[in-house]
């Protein structure tokens, strides 16, 4: 690497890479986010005006935008891809709210901030969150099996985040508009 006097200390600040971020990729063939996946019958769809269809897509192979599903969702959970072992949710939560305490005693769950901010708690018993973290765009929370958890929007927009369960935590399909329909379908 050669010396350049406009980033010092941070030389390895040279060579990051060029994000697209806000615009269509030069590499899609089809415009306004429509995209045929392959052979397999599987696709990503627009209703004609660039939005996303957000369906339960699963089990077939299926490709998307998940930043962009994920930020157009609007309900409090869909389910976007449904497999045998592993299961994709997108989620909502309105400023203020939260997921709601629970547990999942033998499946694990990613999630991941696509925009907004707000708190994680975890732990082994439900009087006992002792792990708690500050969470925004593009973080990443692991929660094991077992393990109590709950996540709260503290900012002053929609928190936008999706949820991979690993296997599959609820029916092929679900559409949990608000916070209520996901707590009378339990």
């Amino acid at each position: 690497m050669y010396y350049s006097p406009y980033i010092y200390p941070y030389p390895y600040y040279a060579n990051i890479p060029m994000y697209n971020y806000g615009r269509q990729s030069v590499y899609w063939n089809y415009p306004n986010e429509i995209e045929h996946a392959n052979r397999f019958d599987s696709y990503r769809s627009s209703n004609g005006d660039g939005r996303i269809l957000l369906t339960d897509y699963g089990s077939k192979p299926f490709v998307i935008n998940i930043n962009a599903a994920t930020k157009q969702n609007n309900t409090y959970r869909t389910a976007l891809w449904t497999g045998t072992h592993l299961q994709v949710t997108l989620m909502s939560i309105n400023v203020g709210e939260n997921i709601g305490l629970e547990i999942h005693p033998c499946v694990d769950q990613f999630l991941r901030i696509e925009q907004g901010q707000g708190i994680v708690q975890m732990g082994k018993s439900k009087d006992n969150l002792n792990f708690e973290r500050n969470v925004y765009d593009d973080s990443a929370i692991m929660v094991p099996a077992g393990t109590w958890h709950n996540v709260t929007n503290t900012g002053n927009i929609p928190l936008k985040l999706y949820s991979i369960y690993a296997p599959p935590n609820h029916p092929f399909g679900t559409v949990h508009v608000t916070k209520a329909d996901a707590l009378s379908s339990e």
